[in-house]
């Protein structure tokens, strides 16, 4: 029997130790991989939620102050309730976005910036090239 099979025989609480060592290990080994495959996600959800609180944050501060100039209470919920105007300044944001972003792939579907990765130009010239290396070869074959 080895020296360690004894020790830890003798000592159950190294048979723990080593386990929870193994687990943390594994642990982090997961976390790794998450980070190493999705780290552009993780980013990304981290960039949206900060920003998305500050606006919470800085919204509701400014809306205490305004009722506070009128002698009112600010008020999370009710008819009057900051919820309305987050929720509209939220949708807003989100509404400008998807525009933006709709735009943007609508035009670049037909219009042509060339050398971009998202402009159609890419693909016929790649097309054109094959085509030019195809034509050359049946020339060198016949």
């Amino acid at each position: 029997m080895s020296d360690l099979v004894r020790r830890m025989r003798a000592r159950p609480e190294l048979r723990a130790e080593r386990a929870a060592a193994a687990a943390s290990q594994r642990a982090h080994s997961r976390l790794r991989w998450l980070w190493r495959n999705y780290n552009l996600s993780i980013v990304l959800i981290a960039l949206f939620l900060t920003s998305w609180i500050m606006q919470t944050w800085m919204g509701w501060r400014q809306y205490e102050a305004e009722q506070h100039e009128r002698g009112a209470v600010a008020q999370w919920l009710g008819d009057g309730g900051y919820l309305w105007r987050w929720g509209e300044a939220t949708f807003e944001n989100w509404q400008s976005e998807f525009l933006q972003l709709l735009t943007f792939v609508v035009l670049t579907t037909y219009l042509v910036h060339r050398g971009s990765h998202e402009s159609k130009d890419t693909d016929e010239a790649m097309q054109r090239q094959l085509d030019r290396i195809e034509q050359r070869l049946a020339e060198r074959e016949g």
